[in-house]
Parts: structure tokens; sequence; C-alpha cells
């Protein structure tokens, strides 16, 4: 090829034959390279979220063995390199604080590198949004490898999800209708393969929503971590990266606006996580593109959830892959011109070209349009005087008789007091109250921790009641199901109505209309308001500080304010 040894961003590293060149060479050639592969070959980066304190992503060591195989068979050089890795399981205070912590992480590593297009491997709830918000803000050519759902977990003879069964198992102890030891049992019964959660929780719903941006190779979110085919998807990326870099399709060619409506569509098909809202609104933010509440109701409202898996139906990812996995799913959102099929994807052809070949092989699983799970699925956005912003609210996991409701409001002011009181006999509580939880936003928790979808009280489950009306501003997991309203804005935490709710309060709710309304006069609220005091979480300085002091609202994407918009890969300074 003429001038093929200038032509990539890494040339300015490895191209000359100056001191710098001589540098940055010779060192790199002692991990045993030869010459030759400096001389012009794209150099492809490998995002890697490996970490055996994340084990959702402990066997990406593997994966990435097999992308640098499809990297060299394409005439590429790939270069793995370690992230921070956010394990939803173990991180404390919340995986979610750290979100944008590895996004900076993973933008200063590609722009710092001498990188021409980076895999992104990822897999954990929040490292497929940090890796995508990171990489965007780069705007290189990138392609998603997502280490893939678990295999189903089996208990008793029946199948059993991740989080999901976890919140009933839970619930059933408290209950008195499983004992201790069978939940014991369950616990080892449940995770019995590498991989991510296998329910439509967060980390199934956003390797969908790559799949689904154009992102990442077809089936690439369903494929169970332990099947081969899931080497060959990641063999196939290593291949198709190169390609993407000497036709220069990068991120911001792929992540328009249609893109961003195909994925909520799509996540609105699947009864997907409502963290994907917070989600998408930071990596549109990224990358320029924008994207608001609205449009998540506005193309959610109309969209019907069709699969059929937990936590809204019964179903895991491994029956999902089986029965035709996404491309199912989008084949049938084209054919009912509920997608832009022409939307460009990592492929380099279009979403529709991509799943022409698609079959949907069960029909409980996928269902069809005319026998929906739930006829308006998607995520509803809630407004009214507890929530000027907006709050969310997933119909396809909520109790239908609960979705209008007035109720007495019970107020928890932390999770710490939440905890302090749910198991008291003599709360005053029954299932027609609103539980109501204040100070776990982004910046109340800090981060924003997934405590929404707070347990019932032991009293009100032993009468048989299973989900009441909750409403806060923290998240909950996309494992977890009920009645639940999130993400209320603004926080409680920077002064938002929710603030403001006091015990005996009655709240309203009516999904229909999209209305969460606070029954308390304005002139009352204005008076609580001027003795309010914000309640914040004690921090000791660090990246928790600045992450108070800098982070956006849930509406926003619950970004850090300097972080938003892409600043590109140019490098102003050389090393030398």
């Amino acid at each position: 090829m003429p001038n093929e040894k200038q032509k990539y961003r890494s040339a300015a590293w490895f191209g000359n034959n100056n001191k710098d060149g001589f540098i940055h060479r010779s060192w790199m050639k002692n991990q045993g390279l030869p010459a030759d592969v400096f001389d012009g070959r794209p150099v492809i980066g490998i995002c890697n979220t490996w970490s055996e304190l994340t084990p959702c992503n402990a066997h990406l060591r593997e994966l990435a063995e097999r992308v640098k195989r499809g990297v060299w068979e394409a005439g590429g050089l790939p270069l793995e390199f370690p992230v921070m890795s956010t394990g939803e399981s173990n991180l404390r205070p919340t995986a979610m604080l750290f979100r944008n912590l590895v996004s900076m992480d993973v933008e200063e590593s590609i722009r710092g590198n001498p990188i021409d297009g980076v895999v992104l491997l990822c897999g954990c709830d929040k490292t497929t949004p940090s890796l995508i918000m990171g990489a965007a803000s780069c705007d290189l050519p990138a392609i998603v490898v997502s280490g893939g759902p678990m295999l189903n977990g089996k208990f008793h003879g029946k199948d059993i999800g991740s989080g999901t069964d976890v919140w009933r198992f839970s619930e059933e102890v408290k209950a008195g209708t499983m004992s201790q030891a069978e939940f014991a049992e369950a616990e080892s019964c449940m995770s019995r393969s590498a991989g991510h959660c296998m329910t439509m929780g967060t980390a199934s719903t956003m390797g969908a929503m790559a799949e689904s941006l154009g992102l990442a190779l077809p089936n690439n979110s369903a494929i169970p971590a332990v099947d081969s085919r899931r080497s060959v998807l990641a063999q196939l990326s290593g291949r198709r990266i190169v390609e993407m870099v000497r036709e220069e399709l990068t991120m911001s060619k792929i992540l328009v606006k249609e893109a961003f409506e195909n994925a909520i569509r799509v996540n609105g098909a699947l009864g997907g996580s409502t963290n994907a809202v917070i989600h998408l609104l930071a990596i549109a933010g990224r990358i320029g593109v924008p994207l608001s509440l609205d449009d998540w109701d506005r193309l959610g409202r109309d969209t019907p959830t069709v699969v059929d898996l937990k936590p809204s139906g019964r179903f895991l990812m491994e029956d999902f892959f089986y029965a035709g996995g996404l491309p199912a799913v989008i084949k049938m959102l084209v054919e009912n011109r509920l997608v832009h099929g022409a939307a460009l994807t990592v492929t380099g052809k279009s979403i529709a070209e991509n799943c022409s070949d698609a079959s949907n092989w069960n029909t409980e699983v996928i269902r069809p349009m005319s026998h929906p799970l739930v006829e308006h699925g998607g995520v509803a956005v809630l407004r009214g005087n507890l929530a000027p912003d907006g709050a969310v609210l997933k119909p396809s996991a909520a109790t239908p008789a609960l979705m209008k409701h007035r109720g007495r409001a019970v107020v928890f002011e932390t999770i710490e007091r939440y905890r302090e009181r749910i198991n008291d006999p003599d709360l005053d509580i029954d299932e027609s109250c609103v539980m109501v939880l204040q100070n776990c936003g982004p910046k109340g928790y800090p981060g924003m921790a997934e405590v929404g979808n707070m347990g019932l009280p032991p009293k009100v489950l032993a009468r048989g009641i299973r989900d009441m009306v909750r409403i806060s501003d923290a998240r909950m997991s996309g494992t977890a199901y009920g009645t639940v309203v999130l993400h209320v804005c603004p926080e409680a935490a920077a002064g938002g109505p929710l603030a403001l709710v006091r015990e005996g309060d009655f709240i309203e709710i009516d999904v229909e209309q999209r209305r969460l309304h606070l029954d308390v006069s304005d002139g009352e609220l204005r008076r609580r308001a001027a003795s309010w005091r914000p309640v914040l979480p004690v921090v000791n300085g660090g990246y928790q500080q600045m992450y108070i002091q800098h982070v956006t609202q849930a509406s926003e994407g619950a970004d850090l304010d300097f972080l938003i918009g892409c600043r590109g890969s140019r490098v102003e300074r050389e090393s030398h």
C-alpha cells in the first residue's frame, strides 16, 4: 500500500527513524516482537477488564487471546492493556461510583498510547458503559466483545436466575416459606459457570445495547460465556477491528441518533434494565448526540416487550440464545418498522442486513408481536411535583394493579435508617403504603447504589404480599422486579422535592398518565424547603469528593460534568 507506514495514528510513535522512533520500538522489542510488526501495521489496543475480583469478567484473559489471534490474522499488531475493573458483586460502596473513573482510565489509556483501534473486553454491569464512554471520548474505531452470560442456574429441578431469584429467595426466607438450609444450598446452584448474570439484568442488557447500537458483532450479547462460539466471535472481532481501522470506521460514524433510538426500542422489546437509561444518556453525552428522558418515554411507550426473560418473564439468557438471540428480535423490530434498519454497524453493513437471515426458534422465549409479554414495555418516565426532572419505572417488571395507586408514605431518610426500621414489627406500614427512600442518588450515596428495590417488611410478606410501590432517587439491579420508581430527579441530596416528603404524606402514581404526585400544597413544600439541610455522605477527599462535586443528575447520565463531550484522540505534546 502506498505510504502505509504513515497512514495510522501509531506511526507517530513507531513510524519515525529518529531518536523517538528508536525509543518506542526498542523498548517494545523487549517483549520479543520482530522488527517488521512496526512497519505499518495498525496497532490494536485490547482494553481488558479482567479481574479475579470481578467474577463476571474472570475469564476475559482467555477471550483476549482469541481476540489477539484474530488481530494477527488480519495483519494487525495486538497490544493488551488493563483498566480498572468494576465488579458488581464485590465493589463498595457501589460499582456505579466508579463507572466514570474507569471511563477516564480508558480514555486516557487510549489517547496517550500508540493505538489505532480498540477492542473493548467487558461484561459485568458497569464495565460495558465505562469502556464505551471512554472510547467514545477518543472517537477511534472500536468494537465491543462481551464476556457472555453464565449457563442457567439449576436448583431442585428448576432453572434459577442470578439476582432475580436471590431477591425472591430472600423474601421467602423472611416470610418463612424457605428454610435457611435451602437458601444456602441455592447459593452453589446459581453461578455454575464463567460469565455474567444470565437474567436480563444490567450486564445482559448492556451487552444487548452494545449490539443494538451497532458496536458489536451479531449475537455478541447472548452467546453463553463457556460456549465455543463465544471464542469464535472474539476471534472474528479481532479480525474485524483491523479492517475497521483501514476503513476509518470510527465510533462517531456508528453512534448517531438513530443508533440510540434503536437501542431504546431494543431495550423495550427485551424488558431490559432501567440502568440502561443512565448509561445510554452518558454515552450519548460523550459522543455528542442529543438524547433525553423524553426519547426513552416516546420510544418505549409503544414498544411491546416480546422477550420472556427474568426478571420480567420466565426464561434465561441461555434459552434466549438458543431461540435466536438478539438478531431474531431486531429482525422482528425491523419488519414492524420500530427500528432504523439502515443504521450502520461495526460490520460495515446495516443493522437490518446483519439480521436478515435470523430465525426465531422458540416463540415462547421470543414471542410474536401479536402475543407480547407486555403490550407497552420500555421504560416509563414519570413526572410531577415529586419528580420535576423525571423518574423511571419498568412496566414489564411491575404489578399491574399497582400502576395506578395512592398511598401513605413511609419514609426512610437513608438506607441505614431503612435497615434499622424495616424489620420492626411495630413499624406502621401495610401493603397500601408507599415506601420512600431518600438520599441514595448520585451525590447522596454517593454513586447511586442499587438499593431502590427495598425489601418489604416481614409482617407484610407474612400475609403473602410480594410487591408494594417503592420510590427513591436510587437505582435497582437489572435483575430486580417490582413496582419500583427509580432515579427521582432532582435527588434528595441536591434539594429535590423527594427530600421534602414526610411520613404520612400521600403520594399518587399513575403510570399510564406518567404522573408522580406528592399530595402536599406548594406553600407547605416551600416551608419545608426553607428549613431543609442536605444529608451528604462523609467522604475524606480523593475521588469520592471530586465525584460529589461534579456528578450530574441521573436524567443527564450521572456523568462528571467535565467529561461530557468528545475530546478526540489528538495528543498535543510528544513524550521525548
